[in-house]
């Protein structure tokens, strides 16, 4: 896997893109010696996105179970709503001290 800082990627870039796109090559961004972002061919995010889909789900799955054994509760759309207003309401009276 090559890194590349951002500076020099700025000038390479469409050499960067044809080596992921084509070479299938992953190619690290780095600023000041740090990694800050990658270019990955399309079928790795693919990948990442079913990956990410899964876990999703699977959370969701447990969720639902908790649910249905009653060891967790749930609120409707209204609550929900009320809960963020009271929220709004107290973040504006605290900057009001300041």
């Amino acid at each position: 896997m090559a890194k590349i800082a951002v500076i020099d990627a700025r000038k390479d870039l469409a050499d960067i893109l044809n080596r992921a796109a084509y070479g299938k090559e992953r190619v690290v961004l780095t600023r000041r010696g740090k990694d800050v972002a990658a270019i990955v061919p399309m079928d790795d995010l693919a990948i990442l996105e079913a990956i990410e889909d899964h876990m999703d789900i699977t959370e969701s799955q447990k969720i639902l179970e908790r649910v249905q054994r009653g060891s967790e509760g749930t609120l409707s759309l209204e609550e929900v709503k009320a809960k963020y207003r009271a929220g709004k309401r107290r973040a504006k009276a605290g900057k009001g001290k300041q």
